[in-house]
């Protein structure tokens, strides 16, 4: 049996994740990529997405990532997010209404000053990532 990477994913509030991972596969600013125990060590940022990963019995699971950053060494991979989540700790009906917000937000009118769309177009990429994680089926 092969070994096993130790997989850390951390907020400032809490950690989310610490388990062994057969590998690791991970939403990199410039592209998806993926460690297995022994990987050059590096360091790269995340942008939103997810995270999936195999438990050390094979099982896949997905965390949610609000970007940060990512840590590989040859035996750990350490997440720093803004804010992460379990695929079965999503709050399906919160996204769906932050994407509502977020979608309403950015047909209004671009001339008022008061909304910021630059944020609207960030949170609508979060909520339609956490609808699109809790939708899918292994």
């Amino acid at each position: 049996m092969a070994e096993n990477i130790k997989l850390e994913v951390v907020t400032p509030e809490k950690s989310v994740v610490s388990e062994e991972a057969q590998i690791v596969m991970s939403p990199g600013s410039l592209g998806e990529f993926g460690v297995l125990i022994g990987h050059t060590p590096f360091l790269t940022t995340l942008k939103i997405g997810t995270i999936r990963y195999k438990d050390a019995d094979g099982t896949e699971k997905y965390v949610f990532v609000n970007s940060g950053f990512e840590e590989a060494l040859p035996d750990k991979v350490t997440v720093l997010a803004e804010s992460a989540e379990r695929r079965e700790d999503i709050d399906v009906e919160r996204a769906k209404a932050a994407m509502e917000r977020a979608e309403k937000r950015l047909a209004e009118d671009r001339s008022k000053e008061d909304i910021d769309f630059s944020r609207a177009k960030v949170a609508l990429a979060r909520a339609a990532e956490r609808v699109k994680l809790s939708d899918f089926k292994n």
